[in-house]
């Protein structure tokens, strides 16, 4: 089966973001079911950068989009079970999903797709009812990655595999805006591009560094506002259970699942902020240490990744190179081992 392409959409309209922004423009629109921000310098080029950012968006929602009908994931899924010849954007956003997989030792798994639709998240958030008093579907353990096999195009996905990237596909995301918004510019001065926080750069960054604000409660920004460090190059990734929540069946759910149980993760982090070379590597392993709880966290250990987790009472832990105060610049270890620091090769539809 080949996956068709759907038409074109108009984009979502750029919002300029005010304020004192100084040699930087900075602007941000809905994307992804989230937010998505663009800073880039020198200013002048900010439309350019724009529209690169709306091509890669639109293409990867076609994509990997786990609700939109159109999409070439959607596709896959009514086909139930088959051999598939995805396109090569779709192609790289599986692999990296493998990869990361292969790299967590599962704690990060594509083939939760079943386990989230059960527990009530089968469509857009915005869309997501807060409260549903039927009973959770029935659950249990993800069939695995391992199940699923991708050589270049071709996906052999069994029937009854569902899948969702949302570990992986939003970092992936990043990278590939970032890639593309500074080409636009002429590879000239440098761009940031945050989706809901997965932040990715490229180019130079401004002499003090790109500032990132870390909110320890994206649920309540106002009331934690964190830390806020500086990053030259690389990526920054935050995964969260304090935002995309709803109740069902008299439990409160949350949309990150671990897949050895496929139900929300409990482990002891309420958010896990992670720096790595590539953003899809740093949401990746935000994504395992919140899945993964205990067995998350020495994982992260064993990578040497530098991270800022925060507990559900609160307290605060560092790992690896996290610096300590405020602006403090992020350096991210040469020997730091990440199984999916690869630079997207993707560059069309």
């Amino acid at each position: 089966m080949t996956a068709s392409h759907p038409q074109s959409e108009v984009p979502v309209a750029w919002r300029t973001v005010r304020g004192d922004s100084g040699p930087l423009s900075i602007a941000e629109r809905a994307a992804l079911g989230t937010t998505a921000r663009l800073a880039i310098w020198p200013p002048d080029r900010l439309n350019d950068a724009q529209a690169a950012v709306d091509a890669v968006l639109e293409a990867l929602d076609h994509q990997a989009s786990r609700f939109r009908r159109d999409s070439e994931l959607s596709q896959i899924h009514r086909a139930e079970g088959g051999t598939f010849l995805v396109s090569p954007g779709l192609a790289e956003a599986l692999d990296a999903a493998l990869r990361a997989a292969r790299w967590t030792d599962g704690l990060v798994d594509p083939t939760v797709g079943h386990a989230l639709a059960a527990l009530g998240y089968d469509r857009n958030f915005a869309d997501l009812p807060p409260t549903v008093d039927t009973a959770l579907g029935a659950h249990g353990p993800a069939p695995g990655w391992s199940v699923m096999q991708l050589s270049g195009r071709l996906l052999d996905l069994p029937k009854g595999v569902s899948l969702d990237l949302g570990a992986t596909a939003k970092g992936l995301g990043s990278d590939r805006c970032a890639r593309a918004a500074f080409a636009a510019t002429g590879s000239t001065g440098g761009v940031l591009v945050s989706l809901g926080g997965d932040i990715a750069v490229a180019g130079r960054a401004p002499i003090d560094g790109w500032p990132v604000v870390v909110i320890e409660n994206p649920h309540q920004p106002d009331r934690s506002p964190g830390q806020i460090v500086r990053i030259r190059e690389g990526a920054v990734a935050t995964s969260s259970v304090a935002c995309r929540r709803w109740r069902r069946g008299g439990r409160d759910l949350h949309h990150i699942v671990d897949p050895r149980t496929g139900m929300p993760a409990e482990g002891p982090w309420r958010t896990a902020t992670v720096a790595a070379r590539t953003c899809v590597a740093a949401n990746a392993a935000s994504t395992a240490v919140i899945a993964g709880g205990a067995a998350g966290e020495r994982w992260l250990h064993q990578v040497g990744l530098p991270a800022r987790l925060v507990a559900h009472d609160g307290t605060t832990r560092l790992l690896g190179s996290w610096p300590e105060g405020e602006q403090g610049m992020l350096e991210i270890s040469p020997d730091a081992e990440t199984g999916v620091d690869v630079q997207p090769a993707w560059s069309g539809s």
